[in-house]
């Protein structure tokens, strides 16, 4: 038994569903769940100024970044050197408006919001509860749509590529560039999802009894996904944060279903057509993705090639069938004793999802400076934009997945009113 105040020693696992008594941490531990080993919370030694000052330093990167030229390129006596505002621009130029959108706001705007939300966060400004609220919920949602890293991998495997046709450099703000990526993972690090929340509002639960060791849903209890307060299972409205959910994501497998078939429509396409093509002497090469692949591994790049393809063939594919065997797990009335097999494998699809953008940020790069005229010049093709469609919604997909799913019927007793509720 407890009182019904919000302390970090419970915590309902976001995963699993199960209720944990954390143990004292000491500076620099995290708490993890028994069951299913994800981290339920961690413990700094200066959680309001380690992440501000990772924040602001990530922040002064970013704009040295965006100063300077950023990569070069000499072929044949001609050479070509772009800044990271360029590339959208090329983009733009070329007729293709949604890449450009989406390198400005998966590699810049996001990650800066997100930045700019923890420093207004962990520092004492009198800003109002309802505004704290919503830069909260923005930065834990947006966290996974900034791709900074992402984009900095495509540039790598965009050298290895353009090799083969000259010399290729790098700018002053390329060295900015990677700091802001190591700097603005390091703040996320430093933020505690729990601490952020009491911070902004400490709260009483209206739980009043609490029984360790047990699945929340059975004892009709859930935890508020974006503040973690424990709330009656039949409480669909947080009252700190105000998030109206049930105590699992309505219509999680229905949702998850009808995003990984449209992704599956959008992926057969996305590897017909062309991705990227390539202009050089008069000749024009509409390379699809295999072809892509193909022909690095005959110019020797080999690492690079089992890159593309583990990230833009692999990956994508068996995410979907992953997916598809997690929704129809799910659904299965016997109990299970594989659960802890089946979330690893949910953990996996969270994580490597986001990784399948690589080749289109490869794309961009190479259409912003491969642009040498009669030469040499690279643009992107229709299939490069139904690609990173597919990958979006392959993410939003895994989002919608409620894990939780997993574990439920795990449990020797679930009411049937509650047991459908996320289904």
């Amino acid at each position: 038994m407890c009182s019904a105040v919000h302390h970090p020693k419970y915590v309902l696992c976001p995963h699993c569903d199960l209720l944990v008594v954390l143990p004292a941490l000491t500076d620099g531990q995290k708490g993890v769940c028994p069951r299913c080993g994800n981290t339920l919370i961690s413990r700094w030694s200066h959680p309001r100024t380690q992440p501000v000052m990772f924040a602001i330093s990530a922040l002064i990167m970013l704009v040295l970044a965006n100063l300077f030229p950023f990569v070069n390129m000499k072929v044949s006596g001609m050479g070509r050197e772009i800044t990271l505002p360029q590339i959208p621009g090329i983009m733009v130029a070329d007729h293709f408006s949604s890449l450009a959108s989406l390198f400005l706001l998966f590699v810049q705007l996001i990650p800066a919001v997100c930045m700019m939300a923890i420093i207004l966060l962990c520092f004492e400004f009198r800003l109002s509860f309802r505004l704290k609220a919503f830069m909260a919920k923005a930065l834990f949602a947006l966290r996974a749509w900034g791709m900074a890293e992402i984009f900095l991998a495509g540039v790598l495997v965009s050298f290895v590529k353009l090799m083969a046709y000259g010399d290729i450099g790098i700018g002053i703000s390329f060295l900015p560039f990677c700091l802001f990526c190591l700097l603005q993972q390091r703040a996320f690090q430093c933020i505690d999802q729990r601490w952020l929340w009491d911070n902004i509002m400490p709260a009483r639960s209206p739980v009043t009894e609490l029984r360790p060791g047990i699945g929340g849903l059975v004892q009709g209890i859930r935890a508020c996904s974006c503040c973690t307060l424990i709330l009656p299972a039949g409480l669909h409205n947080c009252p700190r944060c105000h998030t109206h959910e049930r105590a699992r994501r309505h219509n999680s497998l229905q949702w998850t279903m009808a995003l990984l078939i449209t992704s599956i429509m959008l992926y057969i396409p996305a590897n017909i057509l062309p991705i990227m093509i390539t202009e050089g002497l008069g000749s024009k090469l509409n390379s699809t993705i295999i072809a892509g692949v193909i022909l690095l591994w005959d110019d020797g790049s080999y690492p690079v090639a089992m890159v593309i393809f583990i990230a833009s063939i692999m990956v994508p594919t068996l995410k979907m069938i992953a997916l598809a065997w997690l929704c129809w797990d799910a659904r299965r009335e016997e109990a299970r004793v594989d659960s802890e097999r089946m979330h690893f494998l949910y953990e996996i699809v969270e994580f490597v999802g986001r990784w399948s953008m690589i080749d289109v940020f490869v794309i961009a790069v190479l259409s912003g400076l491969v642009r040498m005229g009669q030469l040499m010049s690279i643009t992107p093709g229709i299939g490069a934009v139904l690609f990173a469609m597919v990958v979006m919604i392959t993410m939003v997909a895994a989002q919608m997945f409620d894990p939780r799913l997993i574990w439920d019927r795990a449990e020797r007793k679930i009411p049937k009113e509650s047991s459908v509720d996320g289904k």
